[in-house]
């Protein structure tokens, strides 16, 4: 009996190693700023912490331990499906929500003259690409990427491009609409809309491969054999 790890676990096993070290490095390059909002948040004080990013941030951090924790708990519970596993199920309910919530949180922070001053709307496309910056241009990426990776995952529906991009487009504008209706000293931007939603996309192409009801290829046809 061969007792060598098959190619396709083995794939998995790096890939896990690859995204631990990958979040491993974003902690470490952002540790200053994240354990900047630590006493606050751990003295469990509101102000000083849900309400600024370093302390969304820190507690998003915190609380990924107990996050995996009920996607076990989850799996453990549920039964196999057709075209998908219990823990593949169960770790995508649980990313969209925990990878999504906070993000919109942050983009729902009112400003310094929230209420007071009148919602503004960007809607002339790429106008404000320019003083995104690169950090403006990569957090807006990111708000809607675990949606972007995780629906297509969990549901067969929104299982290709044009629908990943139409719900990240579709989200993004409800939080720009959220952003003007309760004035909170925010710039309703369509191209945050844009920004959004192509990192929705990019993030649903790197989960192409676990999409439910997605057929699979020749080559993971062969690696399924091959494991067996």
């Amino acid at each position: 009996m061969d007792q060598t790890t098959p190619p396709g676990r083995a794939r998995r096993i790096v890939l896990a190693g690859l995204t631990v070290l990958a979040l491993a490095g974003v902690v470490f390059v952002l540790r200053r700023m994240l354990f900047m909002a630590a006493p606050t948040c751990l003295a469990g004080r509101w102000h000083g912490c849900y309400d600024t990013e370093n302390g969304v941030l820190f507690m998003m951090l915190v609380g990924l331990p107990p996050a995996l924790l009920v996607a076990w708990a989850l799996a453990r519970h549920r039964r196999p499906v057709a075209g998908s596993t219990p823990w593949r199920l169960s770790l995508a309910e649980v990313g969209l929500v925990y990878g999504t919530v906070p993000f919109v949180w942050i983009t729902l922070m009112p400003g310094p003259g929230a209420g007071v001053v009148p919602g503004r709307l960007s809607l002339v496309p790429l106008r404000d690409l320019a003083t995104m910056g690169p950090l403006g241009i990569g957090g807006n990426l990111v708000i809607l990427a675990a949606l972007g990776f995780f629906a297509p995952m969990r549901f067969a529906a929104v299982a290709s491009v044009p629908r990943i991009l139409a719900l990240g487009a579709g989200c993004s504008a409800l939080i720009e609409i959220a952003q003007y209706v309760l004035r909170l000293d925010r710039v309703s931007s369509v191209d945050d809309v844009l920004v959004n939603a192509a990192g929705a996309v990019l993030a649903g192409l790197a989960s192409r491969r676990w999409w439910r009801g997605r057929s699979p290829s020749r080559h993971e046809r062969v690696e399924a054999a091959c494991a067996y």
